[in-house]
């Protein structure tokens, strides 16, 4: 099969990020990236799909965020040709932009339905495709020089043309903060057949029913906020949508793709960030500093603050 379709889900208004994102899309938000340039978050996730192969764009968005997320992307396109125009790193991010608007379409949510309705939302889009799911609020980082996470799950679900998960071994105190999978070992290393998903469980859940072989002790697979699916899952969804009136989640779903067809998870060799949970920004951005050109800069900025902060300690 081949996946050349990406959906990016952004309806959610991010509370946690009050104040900001009362007044800019949280997806809007700056972070500098690898390359040492400042770009929304949006616009590193698109390109990490880009950079993946994948051809075409679909951002699910809250009622109305259409227009300014294409307002913000031209501005932004305009500024960098009218501030910065005879400068070659300008003129490269421009055409970036440029890109990126013409790859891009939007599919409004038009209620806060649950996760499982946002992706539902994109159907029309993907138009019986397998394509790319990837969390707004997640930026990754990958461990491997010239592939990048998604480019990694990508490979995997076209090899065995099927749905895949990209899953990340978690320590056990941060599992109520994502889905937890269990399943058999496949043929190739880090890669399971998934048996079991519970969304968000308790620990004593976790220890009776979410134990994988091989893992170390305390530690789950857990989701890492990307994924590759055929279309099968909308016929699932479509279900799911026509039997709740509210907080259609994705879980469920997902345990009746595994109960029924051959799905997939793989420990992708990367990081994820949750860049709306407490010091999320904070951890990305190190992250991605320590991952690119501002490596240096980043590490001995990290230095000098722990330097501080423990003059400050003794003091």
């Amino acid at each position: 099969m081949r996946v050349r379709k990406a959906v990016i889900t952004a309806a959610a208004r991010g509370e946690r990020l009050y104040p900001v994102a009362d007044t800019i899309q949280k997806a809007m938000l700056p972070i500098i990236d690898i390359d040492g340039l400042h770009k929304p978050v949006i616009q590193i996730i698109a390109e990490e799909a880009i950079a993946s192969g994948i051809e075409e764009l679909c951002i699910v968005c809250a009622p109305g965020d259409e227009q300014r997320y294409v307002e913000a992307f031209t501005s932004l396109r305009e500024n960098l040709v009218k501030s910065f125009g005879n400068s070659s790193w300008a003129n490269e991010e421009a055409a970036k932009l440029s890109d990126l608007i013409t790859r891009i379409q939007f599919v409004e949510q038009e209620q806060p339905l649950g996760y499982g309705h946002a992706v539902y939302c994109a159907r029309d889009f993907v138009n019986n495709e397998p394509f790319l799911l990837l969390l707004g609020d997640y930026l990754y980082v990958s461990n491997l020089v010239k592939k990048r996470c998604a480019a990694q799950l990508i490979e995997l679900a076209i090899q065995e043309n099927c749905s895949v998960s990209a899953v990340n071994p978690t320590v056990e105190h941060q599992i109520g903060r994502y889905g937890t999978v269990t399943g058999k070992h496949a043929d190739s290393t880090g890669v399971y057949q998934i048996e079991k998903i519970i969304e968000k469980p308790s620990l004593s859940v976790a220890e009776l029913e979410l134990q994988t072989p091989g893992l170390r002790i305390g530690y789950y697979l857990c989701f890492f906020g990307m994924h590759v699916f055929t279309p099968e899952l909308f016929s699932i969804l479509e279900k799911h949508v026509a039997d709740h009136d509210t907080n259609i989640l994705l879980t469920p779903a997902l345990q009746e793709l595994a109960d029924n067809a051959k799905y997939l998870a793989l420990e992708v060799k990367g990081n994820r960030y949750d860049l709306s949970k407490k010091l999320g920004w904070l951890q990305a951005q190190i992250a991605l500093g320590l991952a690119g050109e501002a490596h240096d800069e980043t590490l001995t900025s990290m230095v000098e603050l722990l330097a501080e902060a423990n003059t400050r300690s003794k003091s």
